[in-house]
């Protein structure tokens, strides 16, 4: 019961954290607020619901009710969302091309973002067709950090898949290198993450939905409606390889692999 309290109390701060700056924009009465993945368009919208609300890079806006409808948002909130059909599948094979022999894949996830329980369970589905198990390592806070690490130990699964959100972002460092002292073939959400030390990356660009996001800042400051404005999908994906941790790691990757790439880390 314990446990359970200090993770609650995880969240309210979280939350206050999220407010304070959000209400402190409010009073400056800005013309638009841009906010980064989902808690921050959250904290966004519960501070106002007239200020223009552009997500950079939201996982789940429909799910977490930030939007009434991807098409017509219908609210003060619109801009890019980081959900894309399959992203679990699609890691799942890169990994097997990787690891022929592959039979389990830790899932490093936040438990309290939707968009990564959402992938997560994508993931879980396309794991019996490939002959793999998932299995779910979660985190709430930067403090269940070494609690997660110490079940992976205890687990040994064979690879490591993280998903991005800003809290797993914040500490891409410390997954690729906890990744790399367990010898665990690693594969993350973003490219941010392969740069940081990870083995691998695959899914939306960052920098791509940003400039998106940006358009849209820009669309609202001519005088467009964010409920007239579709919540758009990511459409550029980027694949890279980091030779230098697969160096480090024993392994060899695939000739395949490496034409598949979009970036390869040296």
């Amino acid at each position: 019961m314990a446990d359970r309290g200090a993770r609650a109390t995880g969240r309210e701060a979280t939350r206050d954290r999220l407010s304070q700056p959000r209400s402190e924009l409010v009073r400056l009465n800005v013309d638009v607020i841009v906010a980064i993945g989902t808690p921050g368009p959250l904290a966004a919208k519960r501070a106002t619901s007239a200020i223009p609300i552009v997500m950079a890079a939201a996982g789940d806006p429909l799910g977490s009710g930030l939007v009434a409808s991807l098409a017509r948002p219908g609210g003060n909130v619109t801009g890019m969302s980081l959900m894309a059909p399959d992203l679990g599948g699609k890691r799942l094979e890169l990994l097997k091309e990787l690891l022929p022999r592959l039979a389990r894949v830790a899932v490093f996830r936040n438990a309290a973002n939707p968009y990564a329980a959402i992938v997560f369970r994508e993931t879980q589905a396309a794991g019996p067709t490939l002959g793999i198990e998932v299995q779910s390592l979660e985190v709430r806070s930067p403090d269940d950090f070494d609690g997660a690490f110490g079940i992976a130990r205890r687990q040994r699964p064979d690879a490591l898949i993280t998903v991005e959100d800003p809290l797993t972002f914040s500490h891409r460092k410390r997954i690729a290198d906890f990744a790399i002292g367990q010898q665990l073939p690693s594969l993350h959400g973003i490219r941010e993450f392969a740069a940081a030390g990870g083995l691998m990356s695959y899914g939306a660009s960052l920098a791509d939905l940003y400039r998106r996001a940006a358009g849209y800042v820009d669309k609202i400051l001519r005088g467009a409606k964010p409920a007239d404005l579709p919540v758009q999908q990511p459409t550029k994906f980027e694949f890279v390889v980091n030779l230098k941790t697969a160096r480090t790691l024993g392994l060899r990757i695939p000739d395949k692999l490496i034409a598949l790439a979009d970036e390869v880390i040296e």
